[in-house]
């Protein structure tokens, strides 16, 4: 299904929560200039898969304590930029506090925020976010620019997917059974936004990477069932 409507009104599994439109124009704007002085001091890279060393058709930056990156060596987050070998900066308080209004019940503070820029043309396959250690947290996402048709799974590669188009300013949570769902996205709408003036898409997404001080909230049941 890819109605929005239909894909945030269908029976889903708890914890996947879709919120069209959370971001106004004004907001978009806002978060796009913290953005700009993101990519100054820690420029877009382009990731490899491991061992093949194969390069992403997505480009990549972070902000937060730590970030994700790829190469040959395998999947992983670290406090440094892997071109520069400078920290990454810091989380802007605009993508704090929208992690702790998508997220309310997980009490600790997101310590990365992966930042993928797409181009025309690019897309990235179906794939688990389980490279943290807390998966108790969920992941939360917020579209700028350009529309894309998001497809999200269960817990298996081959199980059954449905889909939805986020726009700009859309954001989407990934928690609970969902959290380790497979999702990718199949493609980018090209002219489908003004706010990106070269057009492209960018998504930001916030994660918890290490377990709280104090304990852990129970991980999610991993029931086995695909998703509806």
């Amino acid at each position: 299904m890819t109605a929005r409507a239909g894909f945030a009104a269908a029976a889903t599994p708890s914890g996947l929560k879709f919120h069209p439109g959370y971001l106004d124009r004004t907001r978009q704007e806002g978060l796009l200039a913290e953005l700009l002085q993101i990519f100054a001091a820690a420029p877009l890279f382009t990731p490899r898969m491991p061992r093949s060393g194969r390069p992403f058709t997505v480009r990549m930056s972070n902000c937060g304590p730590l970030g994700w990156v790829s190469d040959e060596s395998g999947y992983r987050y670290q406090p440094t930029h892997p071109v520069t070998g400078r920290p990454w900066p810091p989380m802007p308080a605009m993508l704090v506090a929208a992690w702790h209004d998508l997220a309310p019940d997980y009490p600790a503070p997101p310590e990365a925020c992966l930042i993928n820029f797409y181009g025309a043309g690019t897309k990235m396959g179906l794939h688990q976010d389980r490279d943290e250690e807390d998966f108790a947290a969920p992941v939360a996402s917020l579209s700028l620019g350009d529309a894309c048709l998001f497809r999200v799974g269960g817990h298996k590669r081959n199980d059954p997917t449905r889909s939805v188009r986020l726009s700009s300013g859309d954001a989407i949570v990934l928690g609970g059974d969902a959290r380790l769902a497979f999702h990718g996205v199949d493609r980018i709408e090209p002219g489908t936004s003004t706010l990106l003036p070269e057009g492209g898409r960018i998504n930001l997404t916030m994660r918890r990477v290490t377990r709280p001080a104090g304990g852990l909230l129970p991980p999610p049941a991993l029931s086995g069932t695909s998703m509806p």
